[in-house]
């Protein structure tokens, strides 16, 4: 409310020294304040549902946490469609797409990586390829 304040005083022509007075506004400071990371939960139960993830990934500042297990259930061909559509998207802006287990899925900005273990070979593997 001071700024606005202030920012009446600046414009509001008294005399003639009002003119030569300035407000200087630090936009960066602002707009700091709002550019909060979050982390929003959502359920696919339909195809549909896929919009909201999108246009909130769009956002640049969330971390979608996406629960697919109604979807697989109820039609695994849309769960696929809505996966692809996630993952372009997600590509799309340079952020990070994986699974969490068999019913989650999670997509970060660009500015947030998901740590992904290497494939390791089973151990059982690596002792057949040493002794033959």
């Amino acid at each position: 409310m001071a700024a606005f304040d202030r920012l009446k005083k600046v414009f509001s022509p008294k005399d003639e020294t009002a003119g030569e007075e300035y407000l200087e506004i630090d936009l960066e400071k602002e707009a700091t304040k709002d550019n909060k990371v979050l982390v929003k939960l959502f359920s696919l139960k339909v195809y549909e549902d896929v919009n909201d993830v999108l246009n909130s990934i769009r956002e640049g500042y969330v971390i979608a946490i996406i629960d697919i297990k109604p979807l697989r259930q109820k039609d695994s061909i849309e769960l696929k469609r809505a996966i692809s559509k996630i993952k372009k998207t997600a590509d799309a802006l340079e952020g990070s797409i994986a699974g969490f287990g068999e019913n989650m899925v999670i997509v970060t900005p660009s500015f947030a990586a998901i740590h992904k273990d290497p494939a390791k070979p089973k151990e059982d593997q690596q002792r057949k390829n040493k002794f033959d």
